[in-house]
């Protein structure tokens, strides 16, 4: 069988969350990767994604926004149905080699009853789990049966990281072990020395900068994160700088009212170019939980930045402890602004864990190593073969490697 690159092009239509948050992220940067490796990828999802409304214009990259069904006699919205119905429609118009369903619910398990509604169709289905669909969504008994019967359906599953995949055994029946496929970073556009964002707009007086960016839910201990910032700027003249949205917001809000320490912190709320902000942190902090991964960790990680993070989770397979930044125990807020205040004041230490990091992100996490993972899953299931041999190096690759 040839194996040029035209004949072995592969349509590949991605079901993804448009929203801030992890999964979104990696689902969209996947697709424009395979985009620019010559592959046909439709996008499908309630909104456009964030990270797709500033993307360079590619000819093979489409976008299909679910429409929304109303009808009088149909009191209740029918999302899930419209996702069934415009996944089926995909596969039949679009002749899809793969359907790849970032997260369990709902993507994976409509993606599932469109195969079931097209039972002679040739598409495989790829899906990936990516935190909450596994750890809260999926196990819960509202979703539990129809997530393990999408991963059933599923022709094979990945986890983005260790951490994650101990978690898909653990709560579901799972055929086989989750494949692990790490989340990637773009490491020519997260990169150190960006300044498109004066440091003196947000520390005026030559003030260190902690940052965190999240989706502000309950699992990112977002009042951590102001507590320990509290601890901190009593010893070292600082700002916090909070990138996201969410429901935990207000909350965080009065805390830092309660504290006395609003005129210190910028809840900035969602911002695309999130690059423009790890140019100017000193530290990132995240305090949540347990992180599938942390995409915000490696994205600082590739930017230079120092990670302050907690124990026990994907988290531990992305930041090295006292080498690219320190990992505490969850909820150990004396823990979280004592590793912050080292890095504050220790110039040494955290250019060394700068320089870690960043290398770090591009030995381990570059772009075209996780796009090459994801391809040849793609051509496993399809042909049986992996290939290697037709993904072409791109300039992107390159500096990613540098």
């Amino acid at each position: 069988m040839a194996k040029d690159t035209k004949q072995h092009a592969l349509s590949i239509g991605i079901v993804c969350f448009g929203s801030y948050g992890g999964s979104g992220v990696i689902a969209t940067e996947l697709g424009k990767a395979l985009a620019r490796n010559g592959h046909r990828v439709h996008f499908l999802s309630y909104q456009l994604p964030f990270r797709l409304q500033q993307s360079e214009f590619l000819e093979n990259l489409f976008y299909h926004e679910l429409e929304q069904f109303h009808y009088d006699a149909l009191s209740a919205p029918m999302l899930g149905l419209e996702l069934v119905a415009h996944i089926t429609r995909m596969m039949k118009e679009e002749g899809m080699d793969i359907i790849h369903a970032h997260y369990i619910v709902p993507h994976a398990i409509s993606a599932a009853f469109a195969k079931s509604v097209l039972p002679s169709s040739r598409t495989k289905l790829v899906t990936t789990m990516h935190g909450t669909d596994v750890t809260l969504v999926g196990k819960t008994k509202v979703f539990y049966e129809l997530a393990q019967w999408a991963l059933d359906q599923s022709d094979c599953t990945t986890a983005v990281s260790q951490w994650l995949a101990d978690q898909g055994e653990k709560n579901f029946s799972l055929n086989e072990r989750p494949r692990v496929i790490y989340n990637f970073v773009d490491c020519s556009r997260f990169r150190p020395g960006i300044r498109r964002i004066p440091r003196e707009c947000f520390a005026p007086q030559g003030e260190k900068i902690l940052l965190h960016v999240s989706n502000f839910r309950p699992v990112k201990r977002i009042r951590d994160v102001v507590a320990a910032f509290n601890k901190v700027r009593k010893e070292v003249h600082a700002r916090l700088i909070l990138v996201g949205d969410g429901p935990e917001r207000p909350r965080a809000e009065r805390l830092a009212a309660r504290l006395g320490i609003s005129d210190c912190i910028t809840f900035l709320g969602k911002y695309p170019n999130i690059e423009d902000f790890y140019s100017i942190a000193d530290a990132l902090i995240l305090a949540s939980e347990y992180e599938s991964f942390g995409m915000a960790a490696l994205e600082a990680m590739a930017c230079g930045v120092p990670v302050v993070g907690t124990q026990g989770s994907g988290l531990s397979e992305v930041v090295v402890h006292e080498k690219t930044g320190f990992l505490c125990p969850v909820g150990d807020i004396e823990c979280l602004a004592r590793s912050i205040i080292t890095i504050f004041t220790d110039k040494e230490l955290a250019r060394k864990m700068g320089l870690a990091g960043r290398s770090r992100a591009q030995r381990l996490f570059n772009e075209r190593e996780i796009v090459r993972q994801y391809t040849r899953l793609y051509y496993e299931l399809l042909y049986g073969y992996t290939g290697d041999d037709i993904l072409p190096e791109t300039s992107a690759d390159k500096l990613a490697l540098d």
